[in-house]
């Protein structure tokens, strides 16, 4: 008989992704660690998601929501969550069968540890390996985060976790408070989390605020703030690209910048005294983070939104030649904006030829 105390929650929001998100509950349900609920959270699909995945197996529970977003969609599988342990999958990604034996054994070895996370393989629509080890190219903290030096400690994968493969027989599993770190980019995939039950409850939902994108980041942040963390440095999902429905997609940048500054200010106005870096990383990262809102707002013709911004960023920074062109070309009439726009845009289609 299993112990109720490894009962993992594992929570999975759609959004007309049938077929996919039946690839993902399979991947959960095959899992070596087999005691999981499955919590598949719809987003309103108007596809045959409900058909497909009710009834899977008895470890897996259908709820439906009006269409309110990936963030809705992950508090109401919190809301109803009753294991020890809270794990996260997008419904086009896939876990490796291993993934949550591998993570238990993480947090058994580190008993402070409130979370743990993974590498990640890219893949395309067709399942063709892009990117063995993606997580350090995906998210731009890692220009900042050194693994060896930013952690406490590090541990052989092998010192804790028993059924590792030989292939990562050089890898490590790393411990530490990064939160100071996190002020500087994410460094946390959602689909690769676990975490405590009990460290969710001090986290918190997922900030219904922050739409289309960033979410992510700003629940991962809080979670660091509230205790220390590790990181297996083992690929356990099997993350897609590409598709055009997801969140990363050129048309959500705009988002993403937003939201990420709203993050920033966010953690400053409640936790500043915790975050230890040195003063000039905290300003430049804020006017870069400044002058990002600003230059995607450019593009969608929010005038006084980008002289906001803009301006911010050289506050912080005053020697930024390109923000300054960015700021002075918002003064110019709308109608000269757009023809240098385009004018831009035909030089690089002639210089890439």
């Amino acid at each position: 008989m299993k112990n109720k105390e490894d009962l993992v929650s594992v929570i999975i929001p759609t959004y007309n992704r049938a077929l996919k998100c039946k690839e993902a509950v399979a991947s959960v349900l095959l899992q070596t660690h087999g005691n999981v609920e499955v919590i598949v959270v719809d987003d309103e699909s108007n596809d045959n998601t409900k058909e497909i995945i009710y009834g899977m197996d008895d470890r897996v529970k259908f709820i439906s929501q009006r269409h309110a977003g990936v963030s809705a969609a992950r508090n109401a599988g919190l809301e109803v969550a009753t294991g020890d342990y809270i794990a996260f999958l997008d419904s086009d990604d896939a876990w490796l069968p291993w993934k949550l034996e591998a993570q238990l054994s993480v947090l058994r070895a580190f008993p402070e540890a409130v979370m743990v996370w993974t590498d990640m393989t890219a893949v395309d629509n067709s399942g063709t390996t892009l990117h063995e080890s993606y997580l350090k190219q995906m998210y731009g903290g890692y220009q900042y985060f050194d693994r060896g030096k930013h952690f406490e400690t590090s541990r052989s994968v092998f010192d804790v976790w028993d059924g590792c493969p030989d292939m990562y027989s050089t890898r490590k599993c790393y411990f530490g408070n990064i939160f100071s770190w996190m002020f500087m980019g994410n460094l946390v995939h959602t689909s690769t989390v676990l975490l405590r039950r009990e460290c969710q409850k001090k986290v918190g939902l997922f900030d219904l605020r922050l739409i289309n994108s960033g979410e992510d980041y700003d629940f991962h942040f809080r979670t660091c703030r509230v205790g220390k963390v590790a990181y297996l440095d083992v690929p356990s999902i099997r993350y897609q690209v590409g598709a055009a429905d997801q969140l990363t997609e050129k048309k959500y940048m705009v988002w993403i910048a937003r939201n990420n500054l709203i993050t920033l200010n966010k953690m400053l106005s409640v936790a500043e005294n915790e975050i230890h870096l040195p003063r000039h990383m905290i300003r430049q990262h804020l006017a870069w983070s400044y002058a990002w809102v600003g230059l995607m707002e450019f593009g969608e013709n929010h005038v006084k939104i980008v002289r906001s911004n803009l301006a911010r960023s050289l506050r912080f920074s005053p020697f930024q030649v390109r923000v300054v062109l960015y700021l002075l070309l918002s003064f110019l009439p709308a109608g000269t904006v757009e023809v240098l726009r385009k004018a831009r845009n035909i030089i690089r289609r002639i210089g890439s030829r």
